[in-house]
């Protein structure tokens, strides 16, 4: 006489074949998440608005205390502007603003500054005043202008209307 397999024996037969186990899920889930933090970094991230208005905010505060170091200590500053290397570097700190690959550095200097040559940065005088300058910060649909007025020193930022 054949002996029957019991309902509980017939069951879990039947449904080891039908599902997954919890430990090939988590060997799954452990997986896409290996995965997912190698290709997650290398996926570039746009500058957003409030960044880029930030790194105007930041560049207007290293001209001011530029400008005000001169003043305090009645000499002359020289804040230095490479906008190849998309870089504004401070002439009393030293302190360097680089900006990342998608924000392009447009700067309109003057060429001749205090009888001498200026051409790539903005020097600030002891009695305020400055040679003055132009720095334009920009991504695709939006920018801003950081303005040094040349009588006065005084440092503006303006967005800018690009198509």
């Amino acid at each position: 006489m054949e002996r029957l397999p019991t309902l509980p024996a017939a069951h879990a037969e039947r449904s080891g074949e039908r599902g997954f186990a919890l430990i090939e899920i988590l060997c799954v889930l452990a997986i896409i998440g290996m995965l997912a933090a190698i290709i997650l970094p290398a996926i570039p991230r746009a500058t957003s608005r409030a960044k880029l208005e930030s790194y105007a905010v930041e560049a207007a505060a290293l001209l001011k205390a530029d400008r005000n170091a001169a003043l305090r200590r009645q000499i002359q500053v020289k804040t230095t502007v490479d906008a190849e290397a998309r870089s504004i570097r401070s002439g009393v700190t030293g302190r360097t603003i680089r900006l990342p690959s998608d924000v392009t550095l447009e700067a309109m200097l003057a060429s001749r500054c205090a009888d001498r040559i200026a051409g790539r940065s903005i020097e600030f005088f002891p009695s305020g005043m400055s040679c003055g300058g132009v720095i334009a910060l920009a991504r695709p649909g939006m920018g801003f202008e950081v303005r040094v007025n040349w009588l006065t020193g005084g440092v503006d930022i303006v967005p800018q209307k690009l198509l």
